[in-house]
């Protein structure tokens, strides 16, 4: 039968193409796939990416160790890395997704062996789904909170305890006997009898004791805490807004999402670079402070590696999702390359910006700047805020600051609920597929009523748990996996002729340095980051509050529910199988009748053929294949 809605010859046994374009409301028009969607065009995939590679690391967690493996000299191996392990394996992503235009569930239908793989993926983004969005309720209640004036955390307010105060207080021991309070500035003093107790800044309490509330620890769990829950609900509304329609709508709100953040990184650069210090603490980033020495050690090229990796995402899922909404020709090397490098240089753009600020907050207190230079939570909600709050209209800054980074966390949530529903309306397509929006809203809800947990009085033990053993060694083992399956299983040769098909014939010398790539260098980077991680994991922390035993155990539990269905899927598959265990082996590790492009227009004589190959071979009639086109 011929479709008169898309004129493509579709044909099979029951034909539910057209209902499904009529009762779709995430398709349009001149979409390749109608059934399915494409992107509208080339900017929405690529801003698309862009917004999603670009994360929450790449502002708080890339500057900080810049700074502690030696500024500038850091560029070097993070660069290399970039070249050695991200761009191969983000191209090869967009290669599996946009061949097959399926989501990592029916992409390892080239590997069936290997389909937990694709499952793997879905429940670690179902986690990482949960504890982002909390990531980005925080950031909405600081959003909404940098409209009084003064800032909140700029002064030890009646939240505040005793153990606040914006400047250490010092204490004169004579004689063996604390007797006198002292301050830094009265210097009668003897040096050597000076004792400085350690106090919290009005921020550090604010974000404590007024924005968390935080607990003792795990076991104190307490009750929810209202204001963050409301930010977390807000979030998920914007969420379920911009996914509504799928691609079709998230491709339009990527527009502002994926690039309003640089207007504002490149506002808070300009005002940063003006401020005193401002040279210092970029001097102590990249420039001429930087230790060249440090090369030498290993551990800054296992950063390198470790912060290239996590930052693109790789082997999460979503790039092998994005990558199916491609048409069948897109150029995914160029798309490949570009979000690759984009990447990077935003990290060194917005560590600029970061480090100028926080050099003027070392001026202002007379500190080095290793003392007031934080990761991750500590840089984003108590460091930086703490110095915006002492630059003049210091309301529009830290407005300014956390609209980016609730922004550049949204983008990356609406990439990662999209795994989760691509791979469910694609297992199921006649079910599924037409009610796409009520799926959206169900898989949002879900997401919301799980993260609640997360809002409570130990709400933020629970997010870095999560983020500790859903990411780390899960993501490098799925990442190990996901190339053994697709370069030495499905070979890496035969990959290269599907890419072909796709871009046409390229000469033997483009696809040595892939090979090259794809077969050893990118596959040793990966086990050498996976060992060296085992060996050197240390249990999570929060400051200096030491997570129980069990809390340790349940976050290894965790990691092992993600895992485990990669082997419990192979064994199930192999028992099902038919034959003796050698021809069942090789038959789950051949690719099924269902691998092909998506559309016969694209498959050519090459997959035409292996098809009817395979019908011969099961049946005893002598049946004729006809060509399709």
């Amino acid at each position: 039968c011929i479709c008169i809605s898309c004129k493509y010859n579709f044909c099979c046994k029951k034909c539910y193409h057209c209902l499904l374009l009529k009762s779709d409301t995430h398709v349009e028009d001149g979409d390749e796939i109608p059934e399915r969607g494409n992107w509208s065009n080339k900017a929405e995939n690529l801003l698309t990416m862009v917004g999603y590679a670009i994360g929450l690391g790449n502002i708080w967690r890339f500057p900080y160790l810049a700074y502690k493996n030696g500024g500038g000299a850091f560029l070097i191996p993070y660069f290399l890395m970039l070249v050695l392990c991200g761009i191969p394996l983000f191209f090869l992503e967009n290669v599996i997704g946009q061949f097959c235009s399926q989501g990592p569930l029916n992409v390892w239908r080239a590997v069936p062996l290997l389909q937990g793989v694709g499952l793997s993926m879905v429940i670690m983004n179902s986690f990482v789904a949960i504890y982002y969005n909390v990531i980005i309720a925080y950031s909405l209640y600081y959003m909404f909170a940098s409209f009084q004036s003064p800032l909140p955390w700029s002064s030890c307010l009646s939240w505040a305890d005793s153990n606040c105060s914006k400047t250490p207080t010092v204490y004169c021991n004579v004689s063996g006997a604390v007797v006198s309070n002292w301050t830094l500035e009265n210097r009668t003093c003897p040096s050597s009898d000076m004792i400085t107790v350690p106090m919290q800044s009005p921020s550090e309490q604010y974000w404590d004791r007024v924005a968390l509330q935080r607990s003792s620890g795990l076991d104190e769990t307490g009750p929810v805490v209202w204001h963050l829950a409301l930010c977390l609900l807000l979030s998920t509304m914007f969420t379920v807004a911009a996914l509504i329609k799928g691609i079709k709508s998230s491709g339009k709100v990527v527009y502002f999402t994926a690039t309003f953040p640089y207007v504002i990184i490149l506002i808070l650069l300009i005002r940063g670079v003006t401020l005193e210090g401002a040279r210092d603490g970029v001097e102590f980033f990249i420039g001429s402070q930087s230790n060249m020495t440090k090369l030498m050690e290993a551990q800054v090229w296992k950063d390198a590696a470790t912060q290239t990796f996590f930052s693109l995402a790789i082997s999460t899922g979503g790039i092998l999702t994005l990558s199916s909404y491609n048409n069948f020709h897109n150029n995914m090397f160029l798309d490949a390359a570009v979000v690759s490098i984009i990447n990077h240089v935003t990290s060194v753009f917005a560590g600029i910006a970061i480090f100028s600020v926080l050099g003027h907050m070392a001026f202002l207190y007379g500190k080095p700047i290793g003392e007031v230079v934080k990761e991750g939570f500590g840089l984003a909600f108590i460091a930086y805020p703490e110095a915006l709050s002492k630059l003049p209209i210091s309301t529009l800054w830290s407005f300014l600051f956390f609209l980016m980074i609730f922004i550049v966390g949204l983008d990356s949530q609406f990439t990662i609920l999209e795994v989760i529903t691509t791979c469910l309306s694609d297992a199921n397509p006649e079910t599924l597929r037409s009610k796409r929006s009520l799926l959206t809203i169900m898989t949002c809800g879900v997401v919301y009523l799980l993260g609640l947990p997360c809002v409570t009085r130990a709400g933020i033990y629970w997010v870095t748990l999560l983020d500790t053993f859903t990411i780390n060694t899960v993501l490098l083992v799925v990442s190990s996996t996901e190339v053994t399956g697709f370069i030495y299983i499905y070979g890496g040769n035969r990959l290269i002729k599907d890419i072909e098909m796709m871009l046409g014939k390229k000469s033997f010398c483009f696809w040595l340095w892939w090979r090259a790539c794809w077969f050893v260098i990118s596959p040793c980077i990966v086990v050498v980051i996976l060992f060296w991680s085992c060996v050197s994991f240390e249990p999570p922390t929060y400051g200096k509050v030491q997570y129980p035993d069990w809390g340790v155990a349940l976050g290894w539990c965790i990691s092992a529910f993600v895992i485990i269905w990669i082997p419990v899927v192979a064994v199930y598959k192999l028992l099902r199988a038919e034959g003796s265990p050698w021809k069942r082996l090789k038959l789950l590790c051949s690719p099924s009748e269902e691998w092909r492009p998506y559309l016969d227009i694209h498959r050519g004589e090459r997959y035409s053929e292996e098809r009817c190959h395979r019908r011969r071979a099961g049946s005893t009639n002598n049946i004729k294949c006809e060509s399709k086109f």
